[in-house]
Parts: C-alpha cells; sequence; structure tokens
C-alpha cells in the first residue's frame, strides 16, 4: 500500500507546525505509521542547508538551487522510501513554500522555479496541502512573541503580503490539493479544520 504525503504550508507564526504535531498523534492512535518532517531539512545533507538557508546572506537564484537541492535529497532519502512502505508522511513546507517565499517574496522567475519543481521531484506532489493562512500582521506578532527571527523573518510587511499571494496563487492552481485553513481563530478552532480536512479525504 502506498503512503499519504500531507504537507502543512503558511507563514511562520500561522501555528501550521504545533498542528502538525496534533495530526500525527491523532492518525497514530489510528494505527498508523507517521513520519514528521519538514524542510528545508529532514536529512543530514538538507538540514546542513537549512542553516546556510536560514542564516547565510545570498542571492536570489542560489537560495532557490539550494532549496532544491535539500528538497532533492530530502525526497531521495526520507520521503520516498517512506510513502513506498505505506506510511503517512506529514511535511513542515514543501514546494508550495518556495514559490511563495521565493517566488512571490523574492519576485523570483517562476518559470525557473517551474522548470526545478519538475526536475527535481519528478512528478512528486503532496496528497493534502494544509494551507494555514494568516495575516502577516497577526503572524509577525505571534512571532516575536516566542522567538528572535531567521533572515527570512526579519523581512518587511510588504515582502509577507508577497508571499501570502504567492501561496494564494498556488492553491488556485491546486484546488483539489490545497485546503485553506482560517488560522486566525483559537487553536481548537484550527485544529478542528485540520481534522475535517483528513476526514474527508477518508485516510483516517
Amino acid at each position: 500500500m502506498s503512503g499519504r504525503f500531507i504537507t502543512f504550508e503558511g507563514i511562520d507564526g500561522a501555528g501550521k507546525s504545533s498542528h502538525l504535531g496534533a495530526l500525527a498523534e491523532w492518525l497514530r492512535g489510528r494505527g498508523h505509521e507517521v513520519v514528521v518532517t519538514r524542510e528545508p531539512g529532514g536529512t543530514e545533507l538538507a538540514e546542513r542547508l537549512r542553516e546556510l538557508l536560514l542564516h547565510a546572506p545570498m542571492d536570489s537564484l542560489t537560495e532557490a538551487l539550494l532549496v532544491f537541492a535539500a528538497r532533492r535529497d530530502h525526497l531521495v532519502e526520507r520521503i520516498e522510501p517512506a510513502l513506498a512502505r505505506g506510511a503517512m508522511v506529514l511535511c513542515d513546507r514543501f514546494t508550495d513554500a518556495t514559490f511563495a517565499y521565493q517566488g512571490g517574496g523574492r519576485g523570483f522567475d517562476l518559470s525557473v522555479l517551474d522548470a526545478l519543481e519538475a526536475w527535481v521531484q519528478q512528478g512528486r506532489q503532496p496528497d493534502l496541502t494544509l494551507w494555514f493562512d494568516l495575516s502577516p500582521r497577526t503572524a509577525a506578532e505571534r512571532r516575536a512573541a516566542v522567538r528572535p527571527p531567521d533572515r527570512f523573518e526579519r523581512q518587511d510587511a510588504a515582502f509577507f503580503e508577497r508571499v501570502r499571494a504567492g501561496y494564494a496563487r498556488r492553491a488556485a492552481l491546486a484546488p483539489e490539493r490545497v485546503v485553506r485553513l482560517d488560522a486566525t481563530p483559537a487553536p481548537d478552532n484550527v485544529w478542528a479544520q485540520v481534522r475535517a480536512a483528513v476526514e474527508a479525504r477518508a485516510w483516517a
């Protein structure tokens, strides 16, 4: 039996990481093997690249190439083997984030990202993407309350408005895959939206 690949997307501060953990426990309670991972990262090599991406200055092409290099190793070493044995793979960010942050936020050439996506992923897409949509201002307030910002989180509000628009474009291109969740309400309300989206697929 092939597994299922669920990705969690949204601006930092939207609460996706905490709900990813909650969904992992919920699925394990129903007998599934669950693999929790993240991007950039998920393998030893990809985690090294993550550190560079979050803290080292670089131009937008270098940034995009490093993101996809990390993704390729992640797919080959962790995601594909887990899916092949029937696991549920929950990933904190995937390619939608690249189109949102590098494509939307940085204004990088989307046709180049399209080519890299096709080359690196060879058709692999998530079975379900949960997009935690939240205003950049609210997201910034939540981030400031819990941690110092990294290189991306230090960007201005206009950058994050472009990121949000980038996510909206990706959602419009794949409405059967991307489910928009309103991340503004209290966590219990957001969790109910997460569970409903998964239950609608009849995987649990």
